[in-house]
């Protein structure tokens, strides 16, 4: 395998889409592991992934993060091994999307307005989901 060495139940970091979370490895394959998620360390970017930071594309994806518990398929290269407590899932969703946004608002362009309505709406549904408070 061309990944690190990782144990089923390992606690881990990945990335998934430009999102990067804290999850716990749940099977071992030849080219990825399935992670379920636990924590968001980074909240993904909105819009077309193969057109960063443009506006003017055929579809500017709205991106939410990984749902708690949720399991995806990581390719090898993009796990590495986590130590320490993990954070409670709702705090880390929280400080994610208010770090992107306090981010994103420091700029006026075009892609950073898009972004920060894309951003509203998922805090909407996150806070229905999750019982955030915003």
């Amino acid at each position: 395998m061309g990944g690190i060495n990782v144990e089923l139940e390992q606690t881990v970091t990945f990335f998934n889409k430009t999102g990067k979370y804290i999850g716990e490895i749940t099977a071992i394959y030849p080219d990825h592991y399935v992670v379920r998620t636990l924590a968001v360390l980074k909240h993904p970017m909105q819009g077309d992934l193969h057109n960063p930071k443009q506006v003017n594309v055929d579809f500017f994806h709205e991106r939410k993060a990984l749902a708690f518990r949720e399991q995806t398929n990581i390719p090898l290269k993009m796990v590495k091994p986590y130590e320490g407590e993990v954070p409670e899932y709702k705090s880390t969703l929280k400080e994610a999307v208010d770090k992107m946004i306090q981010e994103l608002s420091t700029s006026d362009d075009d892609f950073s307005q898009k972004s920060l309505d894309c951003l509203k709406n998922i805090q909407q549904e996150y806070g229905w989901m999750y019982n955030i408070q915003w």
